[in-house]
């Protein structure tokens, strides 16, 4: 759980909500301001709220729990805002001039999605929130995933914007609750994690991640269902379940046993340990590992060799290998989303979030 870059590791965790980075481009009384304004007076009160958390006598119950601890976060995530506005104006957009977007002109808020060299590239584009997943994001990715599954292109990659690959769920997702309360949220993030991590399960051709830096949460769990993971050498990554009284997901409770056994399975989806790029490879969950200064090119020469291949023929083969297990990943699945949803509405679960919070209000 590393410092600020720590997120929830789905769009599940209870919620389905609009994103924060929405709410700032269209809410007026958020704008960002030089002077005092109302975000600075709403800081003050988290600062008051921090200190005066500890004199609570009573427990408030999970809603006001989950509520807080949102907050607290969302206000985290505006300071972030402020300080790394200024990557949004200068990360690469994917927008040479021989690219194009994918598809048929499909856009997205929170996704560069292109195609060239045969490639199509899903580019994660929150780099002042270190490309923490909204809800809207995931609905994204699962959008990209299936045109990219139909288009011309020959093998599909991930990747993030910024000095991020990913730094998991995006907290301010919580800072509503539906009439149906956390049941209803859990039940609605459940549907959403299945059917996220089933596009990746299915997804029919080549998939490559080229991890660009450090990667928290579900953009770890679902690297056990990718063909080739490429990662720059300052990269880590961390699985954080237990710490926030959660379970795995993304299928890496089957994934990761098969790639690296299961004692070291164990220390990162058990035990919270966080790997560097050079320890990942070495436990296989990455294919190599690059200097941080010529990531980036060797990478993509690489990629562009292997987007010559016959298309067919890898296509194919892909999916011949992943024929031998795709029953099990779906059931995998399934089980992975009915444990979150109990774990999701657990005090367990509840009491170690504010535990987290609690922490972090005394740094």
């Amino acid at each position: 759980m590393a410092g600020v870059a720590l997120k929830l590791s789905a769009p599940w965790r209870f919620v389905k909500l609009r994103s924060s980075l929405v709410r700032f481009s269209t809410d007026p009384s958020l704008k960002l301001h030089t002077t005092a304004s109302p975000m600075m007076a709403t800081v003050d009160q988290f600062e008051q709220a921090k200190n005066k958390l500890s004199t609570l006598k009573n427990d408030p119950g999970n809603e006001a729990k989950l509520k807080i601890y949102a907050l607290f976060k969302q206000d985290e995530a505006r300071q972030q805002y402020c300080d790394l506005i200024g990557s949004l104006l200068t990360a690469e957009g994917g927008t040479s001039v021989a690219a194009k977007p994918a598809g048929s002109g499909t856009t997205y808020e929170t996704l560069l999605v292109t195609t060239e060299d045969d490639i199509t590239t899903i580019k994660l584009n929150r780099p002042a929130k270190k490309n923490a997943i909204t809800t809207e994001m995931y609905n994204d990715i699962i959008a990209a995933l299936e045109q990219a599954a139909k288009d011309d292109s020959v093998i599909t990659v991930f990747t993030g914007a910024g000095d991020f690959y990913c730094s998991g769920n995006d907290l301010s997702n919580f800072t509503k609750i539906p009439e149906g309360g956390v049941d209803e949220m859990a039940r609605r993030g459940g549907d959403l994690l299945r059917e996220y991590v089933k596009a990746y399960i299915d997804f029919p051709k080549p998939l490559v991640a080229v991890v660009n830096g450090p990667a928290v949460g579900i953009s770890v769990t679902v690297l056990g269902l990718f063909d080739l993971v490429y990662a720059t050498d300052r990269a880590t990554f961390h699985t954080p379940f237990s710490q926030l009284g959660q379970s795995a997901e993304g299928c890496s409770s089957y994934t990761f046993p098969k790639i690296m056994g299961s004692a070291k399975a164990s220390e990162m989806l058990l035990f919270n340990k966080k790997l560097t790029a050079a320890q990942a490879c070495d436990l296989r969950l990455v294919t190599e590992v690059f200097p941080d200064s010529s990531f980036q090119s060797e990478v993509w020469s690489r990629l562009k060799a292997y987007a010559k291949l016959p298309p067919n023929s890898l296509a194919l083969s892909k999916q011949l290998i992943r024929s031998m297990e795709k029953d099990r990943l779906h059931a995998v699945n399934d089980a992975e989303v009915e444990r979150l949803m109990e774990r999701w509405t657990s005090d367990e679960c509840f009491n170690a979030v504010m535990s987290f919070f609690q922490a972090k209000a005394k740094l």
